[in-house]
């Protein structure tokens, strides 16, 4: 356990440090001995990070526990370079014990080489020295002997071998730089491997610093807008360009205009590096093997930008094409896909997409790495990233392929963007927690922030970031100002919005003769005037998006059912249900779909019935409020309360996709009022 316990504290310590690696890169490794519960005798085992997960967040049952005699022994029915990928499999026989992580394909690296422990990173100064042309010579001018160039290779088992041979012919070397790709160092104990890899990296910064050039991305030829109007920008594009990267997978977008990205934007060489590529092969497994970059200035007109997109977009896919076409042999997996991953846009930042939000920010983030790369190799030398031929011989790689085979199947509502007004309680909070439950991401939109930031908080628990899943927007859905707001966030949060529940509301029970006109106004404004602004600000995006959509308004038994001392409520529920008539005909043609949802008697977990709505109507019923609930069952033809998950259940079922064909469709959740039956 000594031996587990260090190795995840220092991968632990390295993971945390973005200077070190990127998030679920590099890998580590430990060696020691255990007591092999069949004959009791000790046998010396690997301990590594196995295939997938984040050093930073490593955990035992993370790690692929392999016994070392039988690996190595690997080395004697290695078949050789062109079959390496077959001794992935094998490493299934040197497995120790039960459980654990399936072994990654740098295993091999770990355990060939002849050191108590390894750890293999991805710092951005340690792949800007293995991508620069001359690397090989920077890395003896960068560490003299202490570090040994190792040429580029694909990982796999013959890499193991060239680091482990390497490291015997240079006892005195600490690590190893892999041309293109990261770093390697190694340790008689864990803290000699830590303190190693951290020499490596630091003193490559260092050097990086002192004799880089300042500017190696040339002069600055696009100016930056200021951040109002650069999210404005971006608020107006994503949603378009959100579309055109999901023509053949739909994606969620992540939106990043961090300083790097900026920078990189506004120089005069971004458009000739980023055509280059990524290096790493984490980077551009993530971000494809180039960018889309719109070559338009940021103050050109909007129309101007979007058409230009449509047609680099259309560019983009050819060229990718023509790339799988290039190097496509008959083994190859099929293209996945020829959309963008990353779109640059000058003075607004960067778009990245994935099959969720987490993967999105990822690769976003993974091109940010790939930037500081950039910046470093060009500042002491140029950028020579690995041969596209190479590229594509990982990114097509069938241990890859057999990765993503073997992924779980998408929920329902995967790549979904979802916003629920009304989304802090009651209804709309079990809406959006079932949403996000069945794989979209949600932005709970609320009046009361704090009640809608705690869902987003609940919702988001068991997520590595809570803003992957659920985001939280106050809003008045009253205001024109706050809705377009809303609308926005959630568009800067995923790349757009697919999914609308305009379930806002309020209720105040009088009779007619004691209703006032400011009682009319405010039902109206929050239920007709609020669900019209946010069904017309969300159509917007979808129609922008040209990914259809869905629009679900939650209004009421009371907008067919007509019940005494409810006139202005009813009459608002009214209106809302004709609102999905009207627009189920006039979104049609975009593919967005328009239903509503007739829930009675949501007593429980209400903001509506805890706000007096429940007193009033219980004191028009005769009855207790706490009783109420079983007051609206008992009058229903299945004798069963109603409870907010039974709406949310409703709005899963229109939206999940087994009702493609239906729209202007309203669903009662009532359990049964004959008299609000559909006519």
């Amino acid at each position: 356990m000594d031996v587990i316990n260090e190795l995840l504290e220092r991968s632990h310590r390295l993971g945390a440090d973005p200077r070190n690696t990127n998030f679920a890169g590099g890998n580590t490794s430990a060696k020691g001995s255990e007591s092999d519960p069949v004959t009791g005798e000790d046998v010396e085992l690997l301990w590594v990070k196995g295939s997938g997960g984040d050093l930073g967040t490593l955990k035992e049952s993370g790690l692929a526990v392999l016994r070392l005699d039988r690996l190595r022994a690997l080395k004697g029915v290695y078949p050789g370079v062109e079959r390496e990928d077959e001794m992935v499999a094998a490493f299934d026989y040197c497995l120790h014990g039960k459980g654990g992580a399936a072994p990654s394909i740098d295993t091999a690296m770990h355990g060939l080489v002849e050191a108590g422990h390894v750890d293999h990173l991805h710092p951005d100064a340690g792949i800007a020295i293995a991508t620069a042309a001359d690397g090989e010579e920077l890395t003896r001018r960068v560490f003299g002997d202490r570090v040994v160039w190792v040429p580029w290779r694909r990982p796999g088992f013959q890499l193991g071998l060239d680091i482990a041979a390497i490291k015997d012919a240079n006892p005195q070397a600490i690590g190893c730089v892999l041309g293109g790709h990261g770093i390697t160092a190694w340790g008689a104990t864990s803290e000699e491997c830590e303190s190693r890899s951290l020499e490596i990296i630091r003193t490559a910064e260092a050097y990086l610093a002192e004799h880089g050039r300042p500017d190696p991305f040339g002069s600055v030829v696009y100016d930056t807008l200021p951040e109002a109007e650069r999210h404005a920008r971006a608020a107006a594009l994503f949603p378009v360009i959100r579309g055109l990267a999901s023509t053949d997978v739909r994606t969620v977008g992540h939106y990043t205009d961090t300083p790097e990205v900026l920078d990189f934007v506004s120089r005069a060489e971004h458009p000739r590096l980023a055509a280059l590529g990524t290096s790493c092969p984490d980077h551009f497994l993530r971000t494809k093997v180039a960018p889309l970059v719109l070559d338009l200035p940021p103050d050109a007109p909007l129309e101007q930008a979007v058409e230009r997109l449509r047609e680099l977009h259309a560019a983009y896919r050819e060229d990718y094409t023509a790339y799988y076409d290039r190097h496509a042999t008959p083994d190859s997996p099929p293209m996945r896909g020829a959309d963008p991953a990353i779109v640059l846009v000058p003075g607004v930042g960067m778009f990245s997409f994935g099959k969720d939000k987490q993967t999105a920010r990822v690769a976003g983030e993974f091109y940010v790495n790939a930037i500081n790369v950039m910046h470093g190799a060009e500042s002491v030398s140029t950028y020579a990233p690995i041969p596209e031929s190479e590229k594509f011989r990982i990114e097509y790689w069938e241990l890859e392929e057999a990765k993503l085979r073997r992924m779980p199947k998408p929920k329902p509502l995967a790549t979904r963007v979802a916003l629920v007004t009304g989304g802090g309680s009651g209804i709309g909070a079990a809406t959006a927690r079932r949403l996000a439950a069945e794989g979209a991401c949600v932005v709970i939109a609320d009046r009361d922030l704090a009640a809608a930031e705690k869902v987003a908080e609940e919702i988001g628990a068991s997520a590595y970031r809570v803003s992957d899943v659920a985001v939280a927007a106050g809003v008045d859905v009253t205001s024109e100002e706050q809705v377009v707001a809303a609308v926005r966030a959630g568009v800067l949060a995923f790349g757009g919005v697919d999914l609308i529940v305009n379930n806002a509301g309020l209720s105040l029970s009088r009779a007619l003769l004691e209703t006032t006109l400011a009682d009319w106004d405010l039902q109206h404004d929050v239920m007709a005037r609020g669900s019209f602004l946010v069904s017309r600000e969300s159509a917007r995006v979808m129609i922008d998006q040209a990914m259809g959509g869905d629009i679900i308004y939650i209004s009421s038994k009371n907008a067919v059912f007509a019940g005494p001392n409810n006139v202005a409520y009813g009459a608002a529920k009214a209106d809302q249900a004709h609102q999905v008539r009207l627009l189920a005909a006039e979104l049609g043609a975009h593919g967005v779909r328009v239903n509503g949802i007739n829930p009675d008697g949501v007593v429980r977990g209400s903001g509506i019935f805890a706000s007096g709505w429940g007193a009033n109507r219980a004191k028009v019923y005769g009855v207790e409020e706490e009783n109420l609930g079983e007051f609206y069952a008992q009058r229903t033809l299945l004798k069963r309360e109603v409870l907010p998950e039974h709406v949310a259940a409703a709005v899963f079922a229109l939206t999940g996709g087994d009702l493609t064909h239906t729209t202007g469709l309203h669903i009662p959740v009532d359990a049964g009022v004959a008299a609000a039956f559909l006519r």
